[in-house]
C-alpha cells in the first residue's frame, strides 16, 4: 500500500510497482471516477464531495474496495493499494476485510507541501483512462490521451482552493495513518521527490528488503 499527500506521485508509483511485481493496481481515485461516469448511484453521491475536495464517506468508499478485494486476480496474485485508506477507520476496516491474512507493507512518499501544490496545478488528467500528464509533460497532441485516445482536463477538484480543502483534510485526517502503521511496524518512510524512475528505484529496494529475510529468501518460502 502507498500513502502520501495528494499530488505526491503515489499514482503513479503504484502503476509501476503494480507493473514491476505483475500485480493488479487498485486505486479507488479510479473507481470512484469510474462511478462517477458511469453515473452510477455511487458515483453521483460522490461526485458533489470530490468536486469540494471533501473525502468521500468511509463506508462507501470501503464497500467498493471490498468488492474489489474480492476478485480472483487480487486473491492470488496480491495487490498494490492506492488511495485507501485515508482514516484509520478505513483502516481499521481494511483490516476485516483482509483477515486472516494482513498487509506486507506501508510506503509513505513524503514530498514537502510547497512542491505538492506545483504539481497539482500543473497536473492534467485523463477523463477516460486516468493517465495523469503535466503542464510540464503535455499528450503528444494537446488534449489527447497518448494512452487511449480520450479528453487531456484539469480537474475541477485541482483548483488551488479545493487543493487547500485536501491538504487540510490529509493533515488531520490521513497522517495519523502514519503512527497507525508504525505502530504495527508495516510503515517505510520513502523519498518522493526526484525523477519517476529514481523514486521507484528507492521504493522497490525498500520492498525487496523488507520482502526477504536475513538469508535472502523470499519471506513466503521460510520454513
Amino acid at each position: 500500500m502507498v500513502l502520501g499527500k495528494q499530488g505526491a506521485g503515489k499514482g503513479t508509483q503504484c502503476v509501476r510497482l503494480s507493473h514491476h511485481y505483475v500485480v493488479p493496481h487498485v486505486s479507488s481515485g479510479d473507481m470512484l471516477r469510474a462511478a462517477v461516469k458511469s453515473r452510477a448511484e455511487l458515483g453521483l453521491r460522490a461526485q458533489v464531495l470530490m468536486d469540494q475536495g471533501e473525502l468521500v464517506s468511509d463506508e462507501l468508499i470501503m464497500e467498493m474496495v471490498g468488492q474489489r478485494l474480492a476478485q480472483p486476480d487480487v486473491r492470488l496474485r496480491g495487490f498494490v493499494l492506492d488511495g485507501c485508506p485515508r482514516t484509520i477507520t478505513q483502516a481499521e476496516m481494511l483490516d476485516e476485510l483482509l483477515a486472516p491474512e494482513t498487509l506486507d507493507l506501508v510506503i509513505d512518499l513524503e514530498v514537502p507541501t510547497h512542491l505538492v501544490l506545483r504539481r497539482l496545478a500543473a497536473r492534467r488528467v485523463c477523463v477516460d483512462c486516468g493517465t495523469n500528464y503535466s503542464v510540464s509533460s503535455p499528450p503528444a497532441l494537446k488534449g489527447i490521451c497518448d494512452v487511449c485516445g480520450g479528453e487531456v482536463v484539469q480537474r475541477e477538484d485541482d483548483t488551488e482552493e479545493a487543493i487547500g480543502r485536501r491538504l487540510e483534510l490529509y493533515e488531520r485526517q490521513t497522517a495519523p495513518l502514519l503512527h497507525f502503521y508504525r505502530r504495527a511496524n508495516l510503515l517505510a518512510i520513502v523519498n518522493g521527490t526526484g525523477a519517476a524512475d529514481a523514486v521507484t528505484r528507492r521504493v522497490v529496494r525498500v520492498i525487496d528488503e523488507h520482502l526477504m529475510d536475513d538469508r535472502g529468501r523470499p519471506r513466503s518460502e521460510r520454513a
